[in-house]
């Protein structure tokens, strides 16, 4: 809990403008960005050409490239980081897939998109898209599906981060992941 807390206040300091503070962040929050973006390519095969390495590095240069970020607190921090990594990820499937196999995007279930790979940049185009559409419809939906997954949140750090209950988190992460499955079918 101390980190939590510890990270909540560089989170002001920065917002404050103290720079310093983004030095001693960094050691503190790195290791939990790398942890995410590794869950996100545990499935990746080796010859992939975006390492997790990468992915952290790309989101940490652009979190800390923000001039005086309105941080609120250490879940709204990584909810943020979260974000950034999605697109990353979509921006490099769009990129890998630009050229490639006449760039066309194939049907898939939201598990498989889940876990992103090389010839999976079509499924997380897809997954973008259908998050993009879940959002117009439901935001709070969309921002758990992407804290839940592309953030690595447990349920109870994702209640916190939306300020509604656990039950809501269960009930509107089911529902989400309902409309994404229909949705990602159809494409």
């Amino acid at each position: 809990m101390a980190i939590q807390e510890d990270v909540t206040q560089l989170l002001v300091e920065w917002k404050s403008g103290n720079v310093e503070a983004i030095n001693a962040l960094t050691p503190l929050v790195y290791d939990e960005l790398r942890r995410l973006a590794a869950s996100y390519m545990r499935n990746e095969r080796s010859s992939a050409t975006l390492q997790p390495t990468a992915l952290v590095n790309e989101a940490y240069l652009r979190l800390v490239s923000q001039s005086l970020p309105d941080w609120e607190s250490r879940s709204h921090f990584f909810g943020v980081a979260a974000h950034l990594m999605r697109q990353i990820l979509v921006d490099h499937a769009r990129k890998s897939k630009s050229g490639k196999r006449g760039g066309g995007v194939a049907k898939a279930t939201i598990q498989e998109a889940m876990s992103f790979a090389h010839e999976r940049g079509a499924e997380m185009i897809a997954l973008d898209d259908a998050l993009n559409e879940l959002a117009k419809v439901s935001e709070r939906q969309a921002k758990v599906i992407e804290l839940r997954f592309f953030g690595g949140f447990s349920v109870d750090e994702t209640a916190r981060a939306l300020d509604v209950s656990v039950a809501t988190i269960g009930r509107e992460q089911r529902l989400a992941e309902a409309w994404l499955h229909r949705e990602m079918k159809r494409a």
